[in-house]
């Protein structure tokens, strides 16, 4: 890696992916979004890895965009513009879909594309210091690629105003609209980091790579025969599953599952 981001894993399969630009506001280029791919897919393939957290160095979590690389793409056609958006497109998109449970722990400012980062995991953690900004508009330029995400985060009727404005809207109002679900003081951050950890650790991780899809196959859909004959398939065959079977005798036998490393 480049220098731009730190990886690591601990014993109990938790990944944590640090963006480390800080002297650039971890703001991302072409460079970053090569490499952050690139880890996103050594975490699909890594079966030990059971969530990962996304967090940043510095003071701030990411300002989107590099001004040098947009100046960069000032300089280019339409086709090599339209490449440039896809990686960044693919990213958004790799995110998102993850067959892995993700935080987003959030300090500091979180602009543009920084917020795309955080509507595309699973939950967000947002120190009570941290602000936001759709700002694009204010470049003559529009939130794209990460609109899609974001919308589903926060709702169509909060992006008429912020894709629009481009104003900053503290944590408080980001939990408001869906974008951030906790806020804490920033000495506490770690250790509400840590305790939403300690929850997701102790769901089957079949289980939960099977309801993070669920969400995404559900999501949007019409009730229909259809809808309806798929959710009692994908219960049906969590049931009969290795997994299933010995999370319900666990709960039976009130003792731990055999993914947890509580104690009894």
């Amino acid at each position: 890696m480049a220098n731009t981001l730190k990886f690591k894993t601990d014993a109990r399969g938790v990944a944590t992916l640090t963006l480390e630009r800080a002297e650039k506001h971890n703001a991302f280029d072409d460079v970053m979004i090569a490499e952050l791919l690139q880890v996103l897919e050594d975490v699909e393939s890594d079966e030990t890895i059971r969530l990962l957290v996304l967090r940043a160095a510095g003071k701030s979590f990411s300002a989107g965009a590099d001004l040098d690389w947009m100046r960069r793409m000032a300089d280019y056609d339409q086709e090599q513009n339209l490449a440039d958006a896809m990686q960044l497109a693919r990213l958004m998109y790799s995110l998102n879909r993850l067959n892995r449970p993700v935080i987003a722990l959030v300090q500091g400012a979180s602009f543009g594309g920084g917020v795309g980062l955080i509507a595309c995991c699973d939950i967000a953690i947002a120190s009570s210091d941290a602000i936001f900004s759709l700002s694009e508009v204010r470049l003559g330029l529009i939130p794209s690629v990460i609109s899609p995400y974001v919308i589903a985060a926060i709702g169509a009727r909060a992006a008429r105003r912020y894709f629009l404005t481009g104003e900053r809207f503290d944590a408080g109002r980001a939990m408001q609209i869906g974008l951030i679900h906790e806020v804490v003081d920033p000495d506490a951050l770690d250790a509400s980091l840590e305790n939403c950890i300690d929850d997701l650790l102790l769901a089957g991780p079949k289980a939960q790579i099977a309801a993070r899809d669920l969400i995404h196959r559900v999501d949007g859909r019409p009730i229909d025969e259809t809808l309806i004959a798929e959710t009692a398939r994908r219960i049906a065959e969590l049931r009969a599953s290795d997994e299933g079977r010995e999370g319900l005798n666990a709960f039976l036998e009130k003792r731990q599952p055999n993914w947890s490393k509580g104690e009894d």
